[in-house]
Formats: C-alpha cells, sequence, structure tokens
C-alpha cells in the first residue's frame, strides 16, 4: 500500500480509503469487521464514514454505520490508535436528522457529541461538512441550468460558513477533531473558507471529497487544480459511479441486493441510456486490456495528478479484494490513451 500527506494535515493516508456506508443496511456487524480486518491487514489506514449512513438514509439506519465501526474498535482498540477515522455532519434535507435544518454551531457541536458517542472514541481525526447548507451541483444536479447562483445570498452562506469554523475550532481546542475537512463542495466554498480561516485564524480545511469517476469527472481540472495548490487533500466518492463501472447493470439488470435495486433519496440520475453506452464502452475498452473494468477504473482514479485517496466501498468480500488489487495495478501507456479517448467521447454521460 502506498501512503500521501492529506493536505495540510501531516497525516499519512492510504492510498485507499475503506467506505462504510453500506454496514447497517446490506452489511452486517460481521461483514464489516471482515472488511475492516481484511483492510487493515492491506496496509489501508483510512477509515471513512458519516453520521447519516447507513445508505439509503431511513430513520431506522441513521448512525447505524458508526456505531458498527465503534463496535469493531472497542473490541479492537489497539488499532484505533493507528487508523484515521473520518465522519462527516449531514447537510439539510433530511427530515429526520435535525428536522432537516441548516447545519449551525449548535446542531454541529452536537453531531460531534453523537459521532464521537456511537465511534466509542474520543476524538475524530478528520470531520467533514457532508454537503453545503446551499444547494450545490452534486448528486446530479451538475447539468448546466440545473440549479441556479444568482439567486443565493453570497454574504448569508459567508457568514454562516464563518460560524460553521468557529464551532469546528472550539472543537478542536477541546481535542475532540483534529482536522477539518469538506465534502461536496465547490471552488467558489472552498475559496471562502480558505479565506476566512486565514481571516479569522481558524481551522483550515484539509480535504475535500466528491464525486469522481471516469464517467464523471467535473472538478478537473479546476476544483483538482485548486486543491494542489491550495494543499488540500482531493478524496474521490463513488469512483466506480455507484458500482455501475463493473458491468453489473447492463441491459437493465438489477441484481439482488445491488445498491440500484434499492430507493435512492436523489433516485438512479447514473442510469441514463448515455451512460449505459459509455458503461459498455469501459467495460470493453478493459477487456480489451485483460483487465476487470472495476480494477482499471479504480487505479485510472488512482493516478489522476491531485487523488490523495480514493474512497472504495464494497457489500462483499470478494468485491474488496477486487477493489484493493485496483492500487497494485500499473496502467500501460496504451490503457492511457485508450482512457484518454473514452473520456473524449463520453465526457458526461449523467
Amino acid at each position: 500500500m502506498q501512503y500521501s500527506v492529506l493536505g495540510s494535515s501531516g497525516l499519512r493516508v492510504s492510498r485507499a480509503c475503506l467506505g462504510s456506508m453500506t454496514w447497517g443496511c446490506q452489511n452486517n456487524q460481521a461483514d464489516a469487521d471482515a472488511q475492516l480486518d481484511y483492510a487493515l491487514a492491506q496496509g489501508v489506514n483510512f477509515i471513512d464514514t458519516a453520521e447519516m449512513y447507513a445508505i439509503p438514509p431511513t430513520i431506522d439506519t441513521y448512525g447505524a454505520t458508526e456505531r458498527i465501526i465503534g463496535d469493531y474498535f472497542q473490541r479492537n482498540a489497539g488499532k484505533r490508535q493507528h487508523t484515521i477515522l473520518a465522519s462527516k455532519m449531514a447537510g439539510p434535507g433530511l427530515a429526520h436528522v435535525r428536522d432537516g435544518s441548516d447545519m449551525t454551531p449548535q446542531s454541529l457541536l452536537q453531531a460531534v457529541e453523537g459521532s464521537l458517542a456511537r465511534l466509542q472514541t474520543d476524538y475524530i481525526d478528520v470531520y467533514q461538512l457532508h454537503w453545503p447548507n446551499r444547494v450545490s451541483p452534486h448528486f446530479g444536479k451538475h447539468r448546466v441550468g440545473r440549479i441556479g447562483f444568482s439567486d443565493i445570498n453570497s454574504d448569508a452562506q459567508t457568514e454562516q460558513m464563518l460560524a460553521l469554523l468557529q464551532a469546528l475550532d472550539s472543537c478542536v481546542k477541546a481535542g475532540k477533531i483534529r482536522f477539518c475537512g469538506l465534502s461536496n463542495e465547490t471552488p467558489w466554498g472552498v475559496s471562502q473558507y480558505l479565506q476566512l480561516s486565514q481571516q479569522h485564524d481558524l481551522p483550515r480545511m484539509v480535504s475535500i471529497q466528491n464525486e469522481f469517476s471516469p464517467l464523471h469527472t467535473k472538478d478537473w481540472p479546476y476544483l483538482i487544480e485548486q486543491c494542489v495548490h491550495e494543499n488540500i487533500g482531493y478524496l474521490p466518492w463513488s469512483p466506480l459511479a455507484g458500482g455501475a463501472l463493473t458491468g453489473k447493470y447492463l441491459g437493465a439488470a438489477r441484481p439482488a441486493g445491488s445498491r440500484w435495486s434499492m430507493l435512492q433519496r436523489n433516485g438512479l440520475f447514473r442510469d441514463t441510456p448515455q451512460s449505459n453506452n459509455a458503461i459498455a464502452a469501459f467495460t470493453e475498452l478493459a477487456r480489451s486490456h485483460n483487465v476487470v473494468s472495476a480494477e482499471l477504473a479504480l487505479a485510472w482514479v488512482n493516478q489522476v495528478d491531485g487523488v490523495t485517496s480514493t474512497i472504495i466501498g464494497a457489500t462483499n468480500m470478494a468485491q474488496l479484494q477486487q477493489n484493493m488489487a485496483a492500487f497494485a495495478l500499473v496502467l500501460t501507456p496504451a490503457m492511457l490513451d485508450d482512457i484518454a479517448q473514452f473520456l473524449q467521447q463520453y465526457p458526461a454521460p449523467f
């Protein structure tokens, strides 16, 4: 396993980050234990979770993933100190999480305490804001004109960001979190947080996790360039486009227990005719090079300049082993050339 420094934090994190959002819905405690044991044995030291998990989010599964992780580390106490544990505070929109209200300093402090209790830990290494209070162009909202920017009160948004940073600062000073990060943010949002941190001597965001895969490259080059030059770790989530790049959904297939067989909060926005054409082309591309499409996709994401650690997820051990194998795969010039042509042909399939 190779490691990278997570932005300005100084933390050395594995190039593979073990995502956990299926634990508590598609996976149980025993499944999670096996995945954690395997990943840690392979050198993974970076685990990502969130208060809203498991996914799909429901009132019954809220906090389940953090509780599963907390149970694991309570029984394997010696492993916690060697693990970089990241969690996230849910933004507005979920009726069962703080009545769907905006993030505020008070609710942030409550969220941190809740995560600490469920994770059975005294501190969280990286605490992230899962999505902004404003509507952002993520979760299928990135098409031109899909959302508006002119009707947003930027001053009010900036004031909210400052208040959240001040609350995060109190948590850092209390030793409850070590570093702060973002998720599903934009270059404008990142810039505001960086300016506020400098102006008010508050914690600096060390990372951002956004969706990024061969089917979804909207953060290249502008946000990723910013991350490189501002020393912010870039953490791609859904690098297999919700599992689609395995090819398992081609031909409208819906394997039992798979994510696309379940009700999704934002719908199956990746399931478009253009996406299915692109997925078929990518799986054929991988086959022509005698590699598995999932491994090719993950290896490609891993080598993108600016990527710090890729968040992977699996519902069974065979998937996890396949995902881990991708980080040892060296892409040939021919593979890279073919993927470049693929990206030109399918630049934004969903």
